[in-house]
């Protein structure tokens, strides 16, 4: 399972969302297809967002909405300080991706790069995936 994690202020539009998902997916060697992710997620505050809505119908994938105690428990790698004082972890993106493929995709899951930020600086995204094979069932 391959999660997109988003961060992003309230004048964030569509495009900052693509741009951010853009920069995140090129960022990896060998850069991932748009079309390989299964799940969007950020702050459960934030899972509505006409945004976030629009590019979950746009990909055809569902979003999920990642409670803050959650948010806040899970280890990013980066440490915005902003962030942090808003949010309590150092990256929305990081930390929503990571804990999405977490509860979706079960244990052995990881942030594939750090977050990629929209030109426009309205939006952060992270792609995190399972790291091990699900475990088969009789």
């Amino acid at each position: 399972m391959r999660v997109a994690g988003f961060g992003f202020r309230s004048g964030a539009t569509l495009a900052s969302l693509r741009d951010a998902l853009a920069h995140a997916t090129a960022a990896l060697q060998p850069a991932l297809p748009v079309h390989s992710i299964e799940l969007l997620a950020t702050a459960h505050d934030k899972a509505d967002a006409p945004c976030l809505r629009a590019l979950a119908d746009a990909l055809g994938v569902p979003v999920c909405g990642v409670e803050a105690a959650r948010i806040n428990a899970t280890a990013t790698l980066t440490d915005h300080a902003t962030v942090r004082a808003l949010r309590g972890s150092g990256s929305t993106a990081e930390a929503a991706a990571l804990a999405a493929a977490l509860i979706h995709g079960g244990p052995g899951a990881a942030l594939l790069h750090p977050r990629a930020v929209s030109t426009d600086r309205l939006a952060t995204c992270a792609i995190a995936a399972r790291t091990q094979p699900p475990e088969s069932r009789p």
